[in-house]
């Protein structure tokens, strides 16, 4: 991740348009006051996402936004403080014909665009057309924004244009889904290409399902979209709660309002048990504590209990058949390197 000064976002625009793995971030606190609002207009707003912001005039202007590139799939997530925002028929000129899926993620905005009008309150979300002037106002404003190929999600809905400016509440299933899976990818980078392209996939899936996909569509994207972000929510789940005794089949599936056969079949999707799948990452967490210096003051003991386990010779039996070596052992080696 780089911060980017005015004297070399164009070249950094650059980089975002040719590789499907940029991520560039972006914060009016590196610039100096005279130059944050002319910055975030010319280059952030109008070069780099082709929109014109105005931010009000007695608010001085404070924003962050990290823009990230995958196959078929831009997201910014941005904070800012009050100011408006258009789509103008110049910029529209550009020939960009994509579709646009923005999630209120605090504090209200409001959007209008073909004549219709809609006020997003946390959670909300809404679809926009590239191809087609809209206009924003918004007072301090945090947001995720989903860039997608027009065919990405046309073709898994019906009258995907008729959906735009329609309010996608917070409720929906699949925009809940979709956010906590924009969340969990955020934080972990996709490696390879087939896992980008993957992503983008997933992504697509969530946004049809969310704005209305056709009965097909909805077949296909729950059958591969929902089911991976609903897998990797589970999995998320699991390493928040990996140090509970009460971290159960049962437990898991009660926080995601499904039931404890649906978490089985995620997981034997990929050909694993749910407890399978718990006693791998709690070894795996072992393993890192035991292999790393600053937890050397800990006893064996202590590192079993802190990944999970309750019962120490059950820890050692499974540890020394995953790792071929014991937990005191796996130390000692770490120690001496």
């Amino acid at each position: 991740m780089v911060q980017h000064r005015a004297g070399n976002a164009r070249n950094d625009l650059m980089l975002a348009q040719d590789s499907d793995t940029a991520s560039l971030k972006f914060s009016t606190a590196d610039l100096p006051v005279s130059e944050r609002v002319p910055f975030w207009r010319e280059v952030f707003g109008r070069k780099l996402v082709r929109i014109d912001v105005e931010p009000l005039a007695n608010v001085p202007l404070k924003a962050t936004a990290t823009l990230r590139a995958l196959p078929g799939l831009r997201t910014m997530s941005c904070t800012s403080t009050a100011a408006r925002t258009k789509r103008t028929r110049e910029l529209v000129a550009d020939g960009d014909d994509d579709f646009a899926l923005l999630i209120n993620m605090g504090g209200t905005m409001t959007a209008a665009q073909l004549g219709r009008e809609v006020t997003l309150r946390p959670g909300d979300a809404a679809l926009f057309l590239h191809a087609e002037p809209a206009t924003m106002a918004h007072g301090r404003f945090q947001h995720e924004g989903l860039v997608m190929p027009r065919a990405a999600v046309a073709a898994m809905t019906t009258g995907a244009e008729d959906m735009a400016m329609r309010l996608i509440p917070r409720g929906n299933q699949a925009l809940r889904l979709l956010t906590s899976y924009l969340a969990i990818v955020h934080n972990h980078a996709a490696t390879t290409s087939a896992i980008r392209h993957l992503i983008a996939t997933h992504v697509h899936d969530l946004a049809a399902l969310a704005v209305g996909a056709s009965r097909d569509g909805a077949v296909m994207a729950k059958e591969r979209g929902a089911r991976a972000a609903r897998l990797a929510a589970i999995k998320a789940d699991v390493m928040a709660h990996m140090a509970e005794r009460g971290l159960t089949l049962a437990a898991v599936a009660a926080r995601h309002g499904i039931s404890a056969r649906s978490v089985q079949l995620l997981f034997e999707s990929e050909g694993l048990t749910f407890s399978q799948y718990v006693l791998e990452q709690r070894l795996a967490r072992a393993w890192r504590m035991l292999s790393d210096p600053r937890h050397a003051a800990l006893t064996v003991s202590a590192i079993a209990l802190a990944a999970g386990f309750g019962d120490l010779s059950h820890f050692n039996r499974n540890f020394r058949r995953r790792y071929g070596a014991t937990p005191s052992e796996v130390r000692e080696a770490a120690l001496r390197a």
